[in-house]
């Protein structure tokens, strides 16, 4: 038998896409409204993927959106786009880029309209989030994480 036989087949599936949480604050409304409109976006990614039973998970991506104009807060927006997924047999060393690169690529374009759909509703001109290389910046986070360990050995 060869070591390919004897491999499980990985299992993925998605059994439950929902938003979890989401928020929109105006702190300087209405004197916002009354000045130029020169936004300064700053966004803010975060995933997090927990165990929910054997082989489900919830992954969670929180898509926070903070915008000033002339240096006074517009608007701050948080969505928290979760989903439930099924993830069996995988490999411990590719069970990482499932959860932080696979499941939040999924996630965030619901994120994404959800984002929109607030800032529309606060008042605010439209506001479409730039796809997101989730692969990149995972391989940006693992080089973090080695750096970081890295650096915690020399001390």
């Amino acid at each position: 038998m060869t070591a390919e036989a004897q491999q499980p087949q990985s299992e993925f599936a998605i059994q439950k896409i929902y938003t979890k949480d989401m928020s929109f604050e105006t702190p300087n409304a209405p004197e916002i409204f009354q000045d130029e409109w020169k936004p300064e976006l700053n966004l803010n990614l975060q995933t997090v993927a927990k165990l929910i039973e054997e082989d489900t998970y919830e992954v969670v991506l929180t898509v926070t959106v903070t915008v000033k104009s002339e240096g006074k807060m517009a608007f701050l927006c948080e969505v928290q786009q979760a989903g439930i997924f099924t993830l069996k047999d995988f490999p411990k060393e590719q069970m990482g880029i499932v959860q932080g690169s696979v499941c939040p690529s999924i996630l965030f374009p619901y994120a994404r309209e959800a984002v929109s759909d607030l800032v529309a509703r606060g008042g605010f001109p439209q506001l479409l989030l730039a796809p997101i290389n989730f692969d990149a910046l995972y391989a940006q986070q693992l080089e973090q994480q080695t750096q970081g360990a890295a650096g915690a050995t020399i001390h």
